[in-house]
């Protein structure tokens, strides 16, 4: 029955019984027909919390999925074919699942796939993003666009390539929170003053080593991607980078230069990449801006971006507050001290200990309602705009000299990670 014949039938049903009960298969059926098809591409801790957002938040049905490891296709099934039956929607076809090194492009050529999220290690996200665009598939690509420089230059030339036909946004979730939102919106609006300097920080605990037994090289790098530079670009790039992009959307500039420092300190695990940066960046109009990455110890320390200007301070944690103190202060409500937590009258009236609350909610919702609208979003350019600026600290630091903005753009900086992809088919 075409989709004509089957809204003329259910018209004449109506007609002749005002009362007729349609039975429940065929409310769901009617939902899921209507909720954008979705494949995710790397079945991961990172890509299952966003899609879980997305089927949380919006009418998605979860059809596809992709990955290198059969293992992680199975662990990842069960949670989405969870999530699909809390909706209603049926299970994900065993004949939609796809494994090993092209088990992308057999997911991108499904064409019942409408959407797709990249949740992949980021070394795979330029190749995956241009085929994507050719493949006519609207795009959540995951952050970092890119782990070098040749790789931010091939997704800004796929994102001119758009035309505005597709949406193409990046996981870059702190621009949604509604607090966060609001301070960028009182300093560009000159809360502040004139903006002297910032300071930036993302403090994380170390990160575990996942069992390597028995692997070949490749195998056990992928699987503890975030240890090597080649495969996540790096804790600038993987972690820090949000923190730099919150910079970038203050100040609506990149930077001019960067120098800096670091090392892979008390590390003996297997990985290449460093574990702490301490970088200086200067913007236009002399702002200097200092920013602290590490990923150390047992101990996950705090996240924060700070805006110094001549009239007050704005400062944003991830827990902690977000708030301007001075000529023009104002607060979020977002609790100061998490650890306070919050008493029945706070509950009440809707004080979060988390100034990203309501982050993941507001981005699925904005990429999908794009789709649904016809409002097509296009993040290609402020997502490279980020990514350089977190791979130009990187330089800066690992080649212990100052680098500028434009040097950087000319090395047309190309990793290998030297994999052997073929084994895993």
């Amino acid at each position: 029955m075409t989709n004509l014949e089957r809204r003329s039938f259910i018209k004449g049903a109506a007609a002749v019984s005002a009362i007729t009960i349609l039975k429940p298969s065929t409310v769901f059926g009617t939902k899921a027909n209507s909720a954008i098809q979705l494949g995710i591409i790397g079945c991961g801790n990172r890509g299952t919390s966003v899609i879980s957002a997305m089927s949380k938040y919006t009418n998605v049905n979860i059809m596809a999925m992709a990955d290198l490891f059969d293992d992680q296709l199975q662990v990842a099934k069960e949670k989405f074919d969870g999530l699909n039956q809390e909706k209603g929607f049926a299970k994900i076809d065993s004949r939609n699942i796809y494994q090993g090194s092209k088990a992308y492009l057999d997911l991108l050529n499904n064409k019942k796939v409408e959407a797709v999220l990249i949740s992949s290690p980021a070394y795979t996200h330029p190749e995956f993003v241009e085929a994507a665009i050719a493949a006519g598939k609207h795009i959540y690509c995951e952050k970092p666009v890119a782990i070098d420089v040749e790789g931010v230059k091939r997704i800004e030339r796929a994102g001119s390539s758009i035309n505005g036909k597709l949406s193409m946004v990046v996981g870059f979730q702190i621009r949604h929170a509604t607090a966060y939102q609001e301070m960028v919106k009182r300093v560009q609006e000159g809360a502040i003053g004139d903006l002297v300097t910032a300071q930036l920080y993302y403090l994380a605990s170390g990160l575990p080593l996942k069992p390597i037994d028995n692997m070949s090289k490749s195998e056990a790098m992928i699987r503890n991607q975030f240890h090597f530079r080649a495969l996540s670009g790096g804790i600038l790039l993987d972690q820090g980078i949000h923190m730099l992009d919150v910079c970038s959307w203050a100040l609506q500039k990149k930077p001019i230069l960067a120098m800096g420092t670091g090392g892979r300190d008390h590390n003996n695990a297997f990985g290449d990449a460093w574990n702490n940066y301490q970088i200086i960046y200067k913007y236009p109009d002399n702002i200097r801006v200092s920013f602290h990455s590490t990923q150390l110890g047992p101990v996950f320390g705090d996240v924060c971006a700070r805006f110094i200007g001549t009239k007050g301070i704005a400062t944003a944690h991830y827990s902690g507050g977000v708030f301007i103190d001075g000529e023009q202060a104002w607060d979020s409500g977002v609790l100061r001290h998490e650890s306070q937590g919050q008493d029945q009258n706070q509950q009440a009236a809707g004080v979060f200990t988390s100034a990203l609350h309501d982050s993941n909610e507001n981005k699925v919702k904005s990429f999908i309602g794009s789709i649904r609208s016809g409002n097509f979003l296009n993040e290609s350019a402020s997502g490279a705009a980020s990514t350089y600026t977190a791979i130009l600290g990187r330089m800066a630091a690992e080649n212990g000299e100052q680098v500028s903005w434009e040097s950087m753009q000319h090395s047309n900086e190309s990793i290998d990670p030297n994999l052997n992809l073929p084994q895993f088919d």
